[in-house]
């Protein structure tokens, strides 16, 4: 039997255990997807679930290359959009948004206090490199706070760039709120004001090359309109605007 989808109430899908769904998604939704994956699991154990997490920008490459994914999600519009304008994708849908934070060590021991602190000498910053979405906000905001910073190294994604803090290899660095929170007791946040910070808006669709169809679509259901906007919350993710 093939996936579909269960009445909006329930927010899940039902799947015989031959389906399977290939989504390529930002780095920064591997905790919250990969939450949903384990609910689905025991909703909908004949439902496969393959994730691919990387940067945005290099996920759209992969699918305009033709790599097999039936669903993509992308932490910015522009990238989606690239998918759009090339008719690859179905019309994609806004699903949550997420704001930047400062991740420093445990404790803090700069006393970082804001943006404007990284742009000091005695300071190991890295970001999210600009072809990504979170190094394009991250660029966004810098320049509204009238901040220029010399980062030690620009990483291929935001969790490369969490992970250099978290593991003692950088000072500070520029992500989601949500992955401050998801680094736990290895990093500390540090908050950026609303009036330079960046709203980053997520997007989801089917590509339209898929052989999945219904199963790929059941699944974009849940993101939107289903379990995944519980996980998304629970996550720190806020709604889509």
């Amino acid at each position: 039997m093939a996936l579909v989808a269960m009445p909006a109430a329930t927010g899940a899908c039902a799947a015989d255990r031959s389906t399977s769904v290939t989504v390529f998604a930002a780095a920064s939704l591997t905790e919250p997807f990969g939450d949903l994956q384990a609910r689905l699991k025991t909703s909908n154990p004949g439902l496969a679930l393959t994730f691919s997490f990387a940067g945005s920008g290099a996920l759209v490459t992969q699918v305009q290359q033709g790599a097999p994914a039936d669903v993509i999600a992308t932490a910015d519009p522009a990238s989606m959009d690239r998918l759009r304008v090339a008719g690859l994708v179905d019309p994609p849908t806004s699903f949550a948004t997420n704001r930047l934070e400062i991740l420093v060590e445990p404790g803090n021991p700069k006393d970082i206090r804001g943006l404007q602190d990284l742009s000091r000498n005695d300071l190991k910053l890295v970001v999210a490199d600009e072809n990504v979405p979170a190094g394009r906000y991250s660029a966004q905001a810098l320049q509204a706070a009238g901040v220029t910073v010399r980062p030690v190294s620009k990483e291929a994604d935001v969790k490369a760039a969490v992970a250099k803090v978290t593991a003692g290899e950088a000072d500070a660095t520029i992500v989601y709120v949500t992955d401050v929170r998801s680094a736990g007791s290895k990093g500390q946040g540090v908050t950026i004001p609303e009036g330079v910070n960046v709203v980053a808006d997520y997007l989801i669709a089917v590509v339209k090359a898929t052989r999945n169809r219904v199963a790929a679509d059941a699944f974009l259901t849940a993101v939107v309109d289903g379990d995944g906007q519980g996980e998304l919350r629970r996550r720190g993710f806020l709604p889509a605007e």
